[in-house]
């Protein structure tokens, strides 16, 4: 078994590519043409996106995602926390929880995206 990707439902998969790549410098993998699902670039496992419009055709019948009660996190790792933040902040990131350092040695912060999910920008944990 290998864990392959993650799909996120969102409004507005265009946007959230948009988004993603200012915030997180990301780029497109792939969209397809009816623009209701896309991939990104982001290594070895496939972060995607797929339209709620398209969720619910297909019966799923999705919630979203509550910035105040999250369920889950993303977790995008980086040598620097503190420039990757604030990248993530100027396109309209929400700041969750400041610049952190862990007693595991790492370095962590938290913010919702333009849809409201949480993300974590972190460093390698350094024993």
């Amino acid at each position: 078994m290998k864990f392959k990707y993650t799909i996120l439902y969102v409004e507005n998969v265009s946007e959230t590519f948009s988004f993603y790549e200012k915030a997180f410098g990301l780029k497109k993998k792939m969209l397809h043409e009816s623009g209701e699902y896309g991939e990104l670039d982001t290594g070895s496992t496939t972060l995607s996106f797929s339209s709620l419009k398209l969720m619910n055709e297909l019966g799923k019948n999705p919630a979203e995602p509550n910035p105040k009660a999250p369920t889950f996190e993303i977790a995008f790792e980086t040598d620097d926390v503190e420039t990757a933040l604030a990248n993530a902040l100027d396109p309209g990131a929400s700041l969750v929880q400041d610049i952190t350092q862990m007693p595991w040695g790492q370095t962590i912060a938290y913010v919702t995206e333009n849809n409201g999910f949480l993300v974590e920008i972190c460093t390698p944990v350094r024993p």
